[in-house]
């Protein structure tokens, strides 16, 4: 890694908040001025001296990785015990390697990120994320009242990571309905005194607006000490660009050769860590942005427009979106930084509902950007097709992306790694639709669907949902 002694600051993709530490970027999520925080550089990897594959440890490629971002709000001895104790194998994580890489044959690999508590690829960073939370309000003597939006999977990895923590109180929002039973389960059946669910009569991106809603009321969100572990908080991102760095390792492929990446996507911020790795000096070629019925970002990387349309209800629920926030992190990057830019263009988004990018804009994406969309029928179809060729069960999420990865393919012989990002048990509706086998659930959930939930239904008012949280927050 770089070895500047500095420590990196963060700015707002808007522009007009103030720079922030690692620390303070942490604990406030969302930007005063509405924006997203990204580093104000990009440190660069270590290039090994080998191009041979390798194995290290999964903690000890995490360090390396995320050292530089948070360095300077946190000294190495307590960062190395947060990342060991949140990527333990195997009281955290179940496998081994914390992210599997399998081989599916014609070069490609399947990136399972699936084996941590709530089975999905959350796990991986807000395990993480989590006890930074932890270690960062221990050392303030502060608390603080989290508040995320979920399409499915968010919501019960950060009631996994947030669980029982007396600093912490998190309550989520999830669209009624709209999600899995088990996805719902997984955070209803919590019962912790610092937990609270809420059904929002609407879509995600209701849930996602009803959030950003609290945190640029900026009088509530000082009231409550609002903060956020969804993907809008940085620290999400950066613990996700560990695994596109230990997927190169393993196929020799972090000095020299290159790799593609295919990533089914929902609110973007898996794929943004993929960039992130990128700017940093990872050779991917090519990213391959996964869709199902709700393709605006198919869209976006065909032609450079974006249309919001009507949210369609599909087999892979936690991609049920039609405003992907962490897109704005992208149009930062493709807008050469330009913070005003960016607020005029998200403005003209939201006004207008429709937005394009300018010739050269669109003519940078195409270098290594394609987006595909594949639909319920494709998916299931996929699904079959992966266990007769494979013997292997996958989730519906993971089979939009298998079926774009075959779509696109990568460049020259460069060998694509796929996401997977969910169990199949988390779906088991589509699974037994598609094979006639319904996959069980894991032993530590396996009474999940008998145990008591807990949660209330409100509109998507914002007012409402505001009142909801200011008494539901312990102060």
């Amino acid at each position: 890694m770089n070895p500047a002694d500095e420590s990196l600051e963060y700015q707002s993709t808007r522009g007009s908040a103030p720079n922030l530490t690692f620390a303070d970027v942490l604990l406030e999520g969302l930007a005063s001025d509405g924006g997203l925080y990204v580093p104000c550089r990009w440190p660069a990897l270590d290039v090994p001296a080998t191009t041979a594959p390798l194995a290290r440890p999964y903690v000890d490629v995490a360090f390396e990785v995320m050292w530089p971002f948070v360095q300077g709000s946190i000294d190495a001895e307590s960062f190395q015990t947060i990342v060991a104790d949140a990527y333990a194998v195997p009281t955290v994580f179940s496998d081994e390697a914390v992210t599997p890489l399998v081989p599916m044959g014609d070069n490609a690999y399947l990136l399972e990120l699936f084996h941590g508590p709530t089975l999905a690829f959350k796990d991986v960073a807000l395990q993480l994320v989590g006890r930074l939370f932890d270690h960062e309000l221990r050392a303030r003597g502060d608390r603080v009242t989290i508040v995320g939006a979920t399409s499915g999977d968010t919501g019960s990895a950060a009631i996994e990571a947030c669980r029982d923590r007396d600093s912490i109180d998190i309550v989520v929002l999830h669209p009624a309905g709209r999600v899995s039973q088990v996805q719902r389960r997984q955070m209803t059946t919590v019962m912790s005194p610092n937990v609270y669910n809420v059904a929002i009569e609407g879509t995600f991106d209701d849930c996602q607006d009803l959030v950003k809603a609290m945190f640029v009321d900026h009088a509530y969100r000082a009231e409550l000490r609002l903060s956020a572990v969804n993907s809008i908080n940085w620290a999400r991102v950066m613990a996700q660009i560990v695994y596109y760095i230990v997927a190169a390792e393993r196929l020799g492929r972090r000095k020299g050769g290159r790799l593609a990446f295919t990533v089914p996507t929902g609110n973007f911020g898996n794929v943004f860590a993929g960039y992130a790795a990128q700017a940093m000096g990872l050779p991917i070629s090519r990213f391959v942005v996964a869709s199902n019925r709700n393709d605006i970002l198919t869209s976006f990387f065909t032609d450079g427009t974006m249309t919001i349309g009507e949210v369609h209800p599909t087999l892979s629920p936690s991609m049920d979106i039609q405003v992907s926030s962490n897109l704005e992190r992208l149009l930062f990057e493709l807008h050469e930084r330009s913070g005003a830019a960016v607020a005029g263009m998200i403005q003209r988004f939201r006004t207008d509902g429709h937005v394009s990018l300018e010739p050269r804009q669109r003519q940078r994406l195409r270098r290594h950007w394609v987006g595909a969309r594949v639909d319920d029928d494709e998916t299931i179809a996929t699904i079959q097709r992966v266990y007769a060729e494979h013997g292997m069960i996958i989730d519906p999420h993971s089979a939009v992306a298998v079926a774009a990865a075959g779509r696109c393919g990568a460049p020259g012989d460069d060998p694509m790694v796929i996401l997977a990002t969910a169990h199949p048990a988390k779906f088991p509706d589509a699974v037994e639709r598609a094979i006639g086998i319904r996959p069980p659930l894991p032993e530590h959930l396996s009474d999940l669907l008998d145990r008591e939930e807990r949660f209330v239904t409100l509109p998507n008012d914002a007012e409402v949902v505001k009142a909801y949280v200011r008494h539901a927050a312990r102060r």
